[in-house]
């Protein structure tokens, strides 16, 4: 049907689903991809969790719905008109992973290959397109079907069942995958669920708001008095209308909290008539071209879903042109699970015959047999927690041979079973466990490090972990176990979630399901040991990157842990009183200044206190729908025109800083240690990089004078000294070395301020004032990460057209550092990769044509590449940014791991420890007495942890706190 057709004819009784992209996308990513199970990727690497799940779904929505109008809405990612009425909305969501961002461009690709419409909106959110969709489609009657996981949707419900929700409440459980449909929701399943009608949703919402969007409602109300309120009153106009009526603490609640409900209601209520270039009678399934899609399933390796091409086709409301294939299949059951479309074919599950060592006899004979092994075993402790402090050790497999009768599991604390005593299977493994001349391998060594010293046992001789050698090979594929024996051993097993349920340990398994699971695990991770070896062995620097660096590095990171920092508590209580104060000294002087009470946290508020009121520039800021935008970056251009602007950044800044870290630490610390113990991410970041997470170390402030304050919380233990040692403009120092740009390398030899030599050399003159070396330091650290004049021009506070000259006198002045960036992009470009000092490698797959046709290439050929100049979607130039900064910033981290590793061992001799290391920077806790010659190790060690051909410089600075240490 065409455009054109009038929707009152073609709309009759037809059914038109509506898809909330990013809702079913997610849902997707998360079913794949946490856990053990791991997400899905081809063989090269290509993340297509979101794909599967995506076009798996669709396809159960089109034979059991039988749509014939279908759209998907996906968020555009930019700011809403919720966003300039309220600044914090949606803020305390976490960060989107690295490998959803490509899979979720894969998936558009995709739906543009099916020929299913994609609709946004600007200034809009998907639940806004979906809305007006819905709407329109209702109106020229169509039977309006919305599948999404938001309940925010609810609201579009109607009464005659003309527009039902098909509700994700967990679509992609072991359930789902069997075939359970998504539950639909018309007004009674919505009356069930939430005990209010459809129409009512918004102002439930209003009253008792949504963490999850950031929405706060009434202060103090909940769902069950939301609910009463809405039972009685029916609606929030009415409830404010009898608000005294209402009685005791609730009335006072809602007294206080109206204004904070009707801007809640504003946010929870969905567009209805959002500017669309599309009508309901547009989305008509009508098929697709093969010769679009067929590469796209290509890339993606769906085999299954290529052998059914003209099912596919028919599906999507096209016609079948019989092909010859020689895959004949059930076209009831053609499409496989998740695991056989990952690898193209049928994993199998080995048959295993693992030895149960259940009394003391069994024990030593295990024990006689391991140590008379010369070649390496390996291990694996199953525990009842992730938390190695906390967990309680349930039992120890290990395999010896590539055999599936060598392999033994120890139960310990089992709650149905034979066990053995702990103290006994311990304290006979503990010659071998603890010997370096017994070699072993494991799957993330650090937990079971950590798990076994808990137990009093110190592990020793790790030779191999399979994770951390994945992770060296291709830091942005998966490397939990399950996903490592699918692609390497094709071999599948039952992950965790799968054999323990809800509710239950590994200890509630009976005995002989454990020694099967962890009897596997440890049979896969002994092959994967000879599997990535041989990988690594072909490419010598990275084997070296893994036995040098990463495997050594992990038992520091363990001792680290274990280590913790102390948390000054009464300290940040203390802290979090003086900000309060502080908060609302700030915002009663806003008051005074702005001559009237106003919500602080208002945009549309403060938008008209600062424009109307008070008439400020409107040409620093942008026009919105609640009037003009009071964000972060219009502050910072008002700064200076009235002394509200700066009362405002104060707060916003305190406010931050208050409920993010100050009141969130104290919570983070462990009562029988008073420490706070994070974990350090060896194999999770692109860039070689660690990571930390419970608590975040990474993001702890440091810019301004109230956030360094929180610094000042982490001690050491009581007559300790806290002791920092950072690196000096490492990852500058470091483009130096790799470019070898002739006057960086002399600066830095000659001990001359870089930053100075800029500012000289691009404003051509010899004095050079604090703000002129600001504006130099700006563009020497913007430029290793691609900046340009746009954002130089916001962060140095200078128009574009200063910007853009500043940025080409760079360039103009230092050729080499340009030379070098470009040569990086067209390396990652022709081979794939690019590599850092050490060797380490990180992948780019490109998808732009221009790009593509160069790949494989050598890079001596492309030499004259104008990478700059050619056309290319906005991702892959996001990717050639990316590779231009990856061997800086993964040299960058290469160092300092290889630093960690040496102080690790010169420190053995002495009390002092590791506690943390956050980007460039590593804490010590130092007793007094070795102050002075610890100092001096840790400079000399740094400064010498790898050869460059300019000087490096390490700032060591020791205090009673770690904002004492800069």
């Amino acid at each position: 049907m065409s455009a054109t057709t009038s929707p009152s004819t073609s709309s009759a009784e037809s059914t038109f689903i509506l898809i909330d992209g990013h809702s079913l996308a997610f849902r997707a990513y998360y079913a794949f991809s946490k856990g053990r199970e791991g997400g899905l990727r081809t063989s090269t690497g290509i993340p297509t969790s979101v794909c599967f799940g995506f076009l798996k779904n669709i396809l159960e929505i089109l034979k059991t719905q039988k749509p014939e109008y279908l759209a998907v809405a996906f968020d555009l990612g930019g700011p809403t008109f919720r966003h300039e009425a309220d600044d914090t909305y949606k803020a305390g969501r976490s960060e989107t992973p690295e490998d959803f961002i490509p899979d979720l461009e894969n998936l558009q690709e995709l739906l543009t290959a099916m020929n299913l419409p994609i609709v946004v909106a600007p200034g809009y959110e998907a639940d806004d397109v979906i809305g007006t969709l819905a709407t329109q489609g209702r109106e020229a009657g169509f039977r309006v079907k919305i599948l999404s996981g938001d309940r925010d949707l609810f609201q579009l419900v109607d009464d005659d069942h003309r527009v039902t929700v098909l509700y994700l409440s967990n679509i992609f459980s072991p359930a789902a995958r069997s075939g359970a449909a998504p539950n639909e929701f018309g007004p009674e399943e919505v009356i069930k669920k939430l005990e209010v009608t459809p129409q009512q949703v918004v102002d439930y919402k209003a009253l008792c708001g949504d963490s999850s969007d950031n929405i706060p409602g009434v202060k103090g109300i909940g769902h069950k008095t939301a609910v009463k309120l809405i039972s009685e009153y029916e609606t929030l106009d009415k409830i404010y209308a009898a608000v005294d009526q209402v009685k005791g603490a609730v009335q006072k609640k809602l007294i206080e909290g109206k204004e904070s409900a009707y801007h809640s209601q504003f946010m929870a209520q969905i567009a209805l008539e959002v500017p669309l270039e599309i009508k309901p009678a547009d989305c008509k399934l009508q098929g697709f071209e093969r010769t679009a899609i067929v590469p796209v399933l290509e890339k993606l390796e769906f085999q299954s879903f290529l052998s059914q091409i003209n099912d596919l086709l028919q599906q999507f409301g096209g016609k079948d042109t019989p092909i010859k294939s020689e895959i004949d299949s059930d076209p009831d059951t053609w499409f496989f699970s998740a695991e056989e479309t990952a690898v193209a074919q049928t994993p199998v599950e080995p048959v295993i015959f693992p030895q149960i060592i259940d009394t003391t006899e069994k024990l030593t004979a295990l024990v006689q047999r391991l140590q008379k092994c010369k070649t390496p075993v390996a291990w694996d402790t199953e525990t009842n927690s992730l938390s190695p402090r906390d967990a309680e050790l349930v039992g120890i497999g290990c395999c010896w041979q590539d055999d599936p009768k060598e392999i033994a599991y120890i139960p310990i604390s089992h709650v149905e079973g034979q066990n053995l005593e702990k103290s006994t299977a311990l304290e006979a493994l503990r010659p071998v466990l603890e010997s370096e001349n017994h070699p072993k391998v494991l799957q993330n060594a650090k937990f079971d490090r950590l798990v076994l010293r808990h137990q009093g046992i110190a592990l020793a001789g790790v030779t191999f972990d399979t994770m951390l050698a994945s992770y060296v090979i291709n830091p942005e594929q998966n490397h939990n176990l399950t996903d490592l024996s699918r692609n390497y051993l094709q071999v599948v097993a039952q992950s965790y979630k799968e054999i323990v349920k809800k509710g239950q340990t590994i200890a509630d398994l009976p005995i002989s399901n454990v020694a099967e699971y962890c009897g596997l695990d440890v049979y896969t991770t002994l092959q994967l040991s000879e599997k990535l070896g041989a990988e690594l062995d072909a490419i010598p620097e990275l084997y070296q990157l893994l036995m040098e660096v990463e495997l050594p590095l992990e038992a520091v990171l363990a001792d680290m842990e274990t280590a913790g920092v102390k948390i000054n508590q009464e300290y940040l209580q203390s802290l979090s009183e003086q900000l309060g104060t502080e908060l609302q000294q700030l915002e009663t002087q806003a008051y005074e200044m702005a001559g009237e009470i106003f919500n602080l946290g208002s945009p549309k508020q403060l938008s008209e206190i600062l424009f109307t009121k008070l008439e400020l520039d409107v040409k620093k800021s942008r026009k919105t729908k609640l009037g003009y935008s009071t964000d972060a970056a219009t502050l910072e251009k008002l700064k200076g025109d009235h002394p509200l602007i700066e009362v405002l950044l104060s707060y916003r800044t305190l406010a931050k800083l208050k409920s993010t870290y100050v009141d969130a630490l104290p919570a983070l610390v462990r009562e029988d240690t008073q420490r706070v113990h994070t974990d350090f991410n060896q194999a999770v970041t692109a860039t070689g990089r660690l990571s930390s997470s419970n608590p975040n170390l990474q993001n702890i402030p440091i810019r301004t004078e109230f956030s360094r304050q929180i610094r000042a919380a982490f001690v050491p233990e009581p007559g300790w000294i806290l002791m920092a040692a950072d690196y000096s403009q490492i990852e500058l120092r470091i483009l130096a070395h790799l470019s070898q740009e002739p006057r960086l390398v002399d600066a830095y030899r000659q001990g001359q301020d870089v930053h100075t030599l800029t500012a000289k050399l691009l404003l051509e003159k010899e004095e050079i004032s604090s703000e002129e070396r600001r504006l130099a330091k700006i563009i020497n650290f913007g430029v290793i990460y691609g900046m340009g004049p746009q954002r130089f021009a916001r962060e140095a506070g200078v128009k574009w057209a200063e910007a853009k000259e500043f940025i080409q006198k760079f360039y103009d002045r230092y050729p080499g550092v340009f030379d070098y960036l470009q040569r990086m992009e067209r390396e990652a470009v022709a081979k794939g990769y690019v590599e850092t000092i050490l060797g380490r490698r990180r992948y780019f797959n490109f998808d732009s044509r221009s790009l593509t046709k160069h790949q494989g290439k050598p890079v001596s050929e492309i030499t004259n590449l104008d990478l700059s100049q050619v056309k290319m979607s906005h991702y892959d130039r996001g990717l050639l940014r990316a590779a231009a900064n990856a061997p800086i910033q993964g040299s960058s981290a290469d160092l300092i791991k290889v630093a960690m590793v040496q102080l690790h061992e010169v420190l053995k001799p002495f009390q002092a420890q590791l506690l943390m290391q956050v980007h460039d920077e590593l804490v010590l806790e130092v007793p007094p007495e070795e102050v002075e010659e610890v100092r001096s190790q840790i400079k000399t060690t740094m400064e010498t942890a790898l050869p460059l051909s300019i000087p490096l410089i390490a700032d060591v600075h020791e205090g009673k706190n770690w904002m004492e240490t800069k």
